[in-house]
């Protein structure tokens, strides 16, 4: 009885999906000439929206939002390469190049395997460098924002 029952459900299952899949061969497929199509802000999503790098030439780091805050890159990485073959923030920011780049060094804890052992190259886990620093740009805020950064 409950073979009988289960094979019935499986067979229903797999028509509803064949109808389905048919339905869907079926459907047109251009969209309506009527039907338009706006991105979250009522913008066309066609136009075109540029965002020019704001570059920093001042000494010194940043002030952070939050305790533990990566420091942000005060320029453009549009064109650099970074993925499992290259790093080239790492030709101005790794310790062996900083001093002759006038760059700040990478924290030694870029330089420590997730066992804790310090090492001469950058560690793995630490390879991607946007992963959490990001550049500064001059743009208009997408939203409003009322963050408040730590207290001191």
């Amino acid at each position: 009885m409950k073979k009988a029952i289960l094979i019935s459900a499986l067979l229903a299952a797999a028509t509803a999906s064949l109808a389905g899949f048919a339905a869907a061969q079926s459907a047109p497929t251009t969209a309506p000439e009527t039907a338009t199509v706006t991105s979250i802000r009522g913008v066309d999503p066609e136009t075109q929206v540029t965002v020019n790098p704001v570059y920093h030439q001042e000494e010194g780091r940043k002030n952070r939002n939050y305790r533990a805050q990566p420091p942000i890159i005060p320029h453009t990485i549009e064109k650099y390469q970074i993925d499992l073959h290259a790093n080239e923030c790492l030709a101005c920011h790794d310790w062996k190049n900083a001093a002759d780049r006038r760059a700040p060094t990478l924290s030694m804890t870029h330089y420590t395997s997730r066992d804790g052992v310090q090492t001469d190259t950058v560690a793995p886990r630490r390879w991607f460098c946007n992963q959490c620093h990001v550049p500064q740009v001059d743009a208009p805020a997408l939203v409003d924002n009322i963050f408040k950064g730590s207290e001191e």
